[in-house]
């Protein structure tokens, strides 16, 4: 909003001209959402305790730990990360680009669903909340659209195209079959991170990693001389979704205030599901789907185990892992959640190096 007032008046004060750098704005946008997050973050938790009363539900068959140490902590602390994150956009965002509605609409979707399935649980008692079935249809539904909305953006020699790391100008046209990977890609991210929260502190700390390195990417993506150096493909107006990344950290840096061990508060699906489809989203539109996976590998990890553990019981009876998803594997071995937390933070720094290597070495 910022953007599109002053832009018009900086040919008589050129002191605004500083609008019209997304660095300049991707760094007011952090700051903002970080001071939102703060501000509003004790108001948010006093409402959510006084409304929740027993908090959020703890599973039966989860760490006989948590019953005690996590019984009474509300829920739905997702809704301060998403109060700080939109508000933020939309202060330093240039509304004018059609990306930065496509990443809001399905972060702010994907919240309403986790929302809605927080509910459930709350009000009802029950740690199941949606039904599996219906939460992946509404995520389908809204990531497919938003798939649609982005392809009609993009231009039309990558809008079909999945770029290939590590090389110079490899793009494969998948066509119509795109529509379903970039569904996948967004479905998946959304309920890997909504795996990873487990712990106080575990799936937020690699989520503002992530979203730093796609606000580096996204920068670099959306400008005609580093795509160029860095012989990248080039995606006009992408570079506007470091505003939305930068927000995304600062929500992230504030939220985690309260969510640092012991939590006072969880995200719960409210954030998790969010963050995950926001994180998805940019990495379609940046054409960064499989670096993703790279960057967001901690995540990537945590459904693997779940999904390995699944199969190998129905087909073997046995269990390869003490409890999935892994980060509970840990917990069962003795591990300290602190431990745990930090060493996961750990990983997901190297795999964002990682990542952020893809675009050089090619």
């Amino acid at each position: 909003m910022l953007f599109n007032i002053f832009a018009q008046f900086v040919d008589s004060l050129s002191i605004l001209n500083v609008f019209r750098y997304i660095t300049f704005r991707t760094g007011g946008a952090m700051m903002t959402a970080l001071i939102v997050s703060f501000l509003c973050g004790p108001l948010i938790i006093r409402w959510l305790k006084a409304h929740q009363g027993q908090g959020q539900p703890i599973r039966e068959d989860g760490p006989a730990s948590h019953i005690v140490a996590k019984a009474g902590t509300p829920t739905m602390g997702g809704f301060m990360i998403l109060l700080a994150l939109v508000s933020s956009t939309l202060l330093w965002a240039d509304l004018r680009n059609g990306y930065i509605w496509a990443a809001l609409g399905v972060t702010i979707g994907y919240g309403m669903i986790g929302f809605i399935d927080d509910y459930i649980k709350v009000s009802r008692r029950d740690s199941k909340g949606l039904p599996g079935k219906l939460k992946l249809l509404l995520q389908v539904l809204i990531a497919t659209v938003a798939t649609l909305w982005i392809i009609s953006l993009t231009s039309p020699d990558l809008a079909t195209s999945l770029a290939v790391p590590f090389f110079k100008s490899l793009l494969i046209d998948l066509s119509w079959f795109f529509v379903a990977f970039a569904v996948f890609v967004m479905v998946g991210a959304s309920n890997s991170v909504n795996l990873t929260d487990g712990l106080d502190g575990l799936a937020i700390g690699p989520v503002m990693i992530a979203a730093a390195v796609f606000a580096i990417i996204s920068y670099l993506i959306g400008n005609s001389v580093f795509s160029s150096y860095l012989q990248v493909h080039y995606v006009p107006g992408a570079g506007e979704l470091s505003v939305f990344c930068g927000a995304l950290v600062g929500a992230g840096l504030g939220f985690l205030w309260f969510n640092a061990p012991p939590a006072m508060v969880f995200m719960g699906d409210t954030g998790s599901l969010s963050m995950g489809g926001a994180l998805g989203a940019v990495s379609v539109i940046t054409k960064h789907e499989l670096v993703l996976a790279v960057v967001g590998g901690l995540f990537v990890l945590e459904m693997v185990s779940v999904i390995v553990q699944v199969a190998s019981f129905k087909l073997t009876g046995k269990r390869v892992f003490q409890m999935a998803p892994l980060h509970h594997h840990f917990e069962k071995k003795g591990w300290a959640e602190p431990t745990i937390v930090i060493r996961f933070w750990i990983v997901a720094v190297i795999l964002a190096l990682v990542g952020l290597a893809t675009l050089k070495l090619r």
